[in-house]
């Protein structure tokens, strides 16, 4: 990793970016296959499958019998594991709904707001080299509870034409409609256009690599809606003396590995810290199966030293990371201060993968900066805020000279006339 020390404001934006393509290096690509999906269907799915993926297949939908063998194959710890997740995953969105409002703005006029979910969803659910069913969890689990009535999940089958057991279980218990053996630029493609195979959504949802985000990116182009740009995962720790240098070292690693376009980073004011941290890395790192991608990604990071910590929070703020871990003495300066993050975990017992996982806390998340302005996946993603409204006799006479002004102000008469008229029956009767 590469160590800064107290760097100016000037060399922020290039010593924070990030070790991914831009949108234009890879969407040609991603434009020739989403053309050739919209002509060919299922015969372009299957192309681009076997080409990716190495495996040829001619039906993509998961069969029943498949599901069953794939939960027998799991460990009885693994699915009470998964179970328990599913149920803090549940407890924490159920909290999230809400009430309908209604007002009566003025006498006779009533208006209110309700939420109705989403029809069609399409969930994308990484394979390769990490097969990530907690996603299952996390984009499934809201999804059931506000009542979409499909629930399509998107995933890329291994060289045997298999998706990983524990995506196929965990999808069956979170009431996933249909499971398609489909990956990648293709999958987005097919859930965007529809195909004789695979169903149309009105919304896509989930992470992916880079070509996968460009491909959610490019679909918008298209009249989908997607949850957020959720690229290459993505994490930075702020830290100080109070933090130990091996559960730091531990939470860099755990999003290190997810693949060699990660990104992670520590900011610390303490350089005590941030050479110990480095050294610990490099002991853990050589104990992890993945270590060879988790060190091309630490290969993309930076160590970074920072004199105080309201300049930290400036850099932090300016950085907006997925995921974001508090681990000072004065951690409400940081709680209170942060504006771009995530998710955020506090304290030296809170690790980013309890939020991966179990904790209840939604891991879909908005990476690339996008915290800026995107929210993680929650609740409310998969509902449409719907508005409504009644007006009596009453009401119409209440408002209608204003809108009548109004329009006529605007030039649109035909507008107005939809006053006038009214008022003019209400006053003759």
């Amino acid at each position: 990793m590469k160590t800064i020390n107290n760097p100016q404001r000037a060399s922020w934006k290039d010593i924070l970016q990030r070790p991914t393509q831009t949108i234009e290096d890879i969407e040609a690509t991603v434009s020739e296959i989403f053309n050739e999906v919209a002509t060919k269907g299922d015969i372009a799915i299957e192309k681009y499958t076997s080409l990716f993926d190495g495996i040829s297949l001619k039906e993509f939908r998961v069969r029943e019998d498949e599901i069953s063998n794939a939960t027998n194959k799991l460990s009885d710890e693994l699915k009470e594991a998964i179970k328990l997740a599913k149920s803090n995953i549940e407890k924490f969105h159920s909290a999230q709904k809400t009430v309908n409002i209604e007002v009566e703005t003025v006498e006779g006029v009533r208006c209110w707001q309700e939420k109705r979910a989403i029809e069609k969803v399409g969930l994308y659910i990484p394979g390769g080299t990490a097969p990530l069913f907690s996603t299952v969890l996390m984009l499934a689990v809201p999804a059931q509870l506000v009542g979409c009535r499909e629930i399509v999940l998107c995933s890329p089958p291994d060289k045997n034409g298999n998706i990983n057991p524990a995506i196929l279980y965990a999808a069956k218990l979170c009431g996933v409609t249909q499971i398609m053996k489909v990956g990648g630029i293709q999958a987005i493609a097919g859930m965007t256009f529809g195909t004789a195979q695979i169903p149309k959504v009105s919304k896509i949802f989930g992470p992916g690599n880079q070509f996968v985000t460009v491909a959610k990116q490019l679909a918008t182009k298209y009249g989908m809606a997607i949850d957020m740009p959720a690229g290459p995962s993505e994490l930075l720790v702020v830290a100080d003396d109070t933090a130990k240098a091996s559960f730091v070292a531990s939470d860099l690693l755990s999003q290190a590995e997810h693949g060699t376009d990660s990104q992670v980073i520590l900011v610390s004011t303490s350089k005590k810290l941030i050479i110990e941290v480095e050294k610990e890395i490099e002991v853990q790192l050589t104990q992890l199966p993945r270590k060879e991608i988790a060190r091309k990604a630490i290969e993309n990071s930076k160590l970074i030293f920072m004199n105080s910590n309201e300049d930290a929070l400036d850099l932090i703020n300016d950085y907006g990371p997925e995921h974001f871990i508090i681990c000072t003495e004065n951690e409400d300066f940081y709680v209170q201060g942060i504006c771009n993050a995530g998710s955020v975990f506090i304290g030296n017992y809170t690790p980013e993968s309890a939020g991966d996982y179990a904790s209840g806390t939604n891991h879909t998340l908005p990476t690339n900066g996008f915290s800026k302005a995107y929210s993680g996946v929650n609740l409310d993603s998969f509902l449409k805020s719907m508005t409504f409204q009644k007006i009596t006799k009453k009401g119409l006479e209440n408002i209608g000279s204003s809108i009548e002004i109004m329009a006529e102000a605007e030039g649109l008469q035909a507008h107005k006339n939809a006053i006038t008229i009214r008022l003019k029956n209400i006053n003759e009767n």
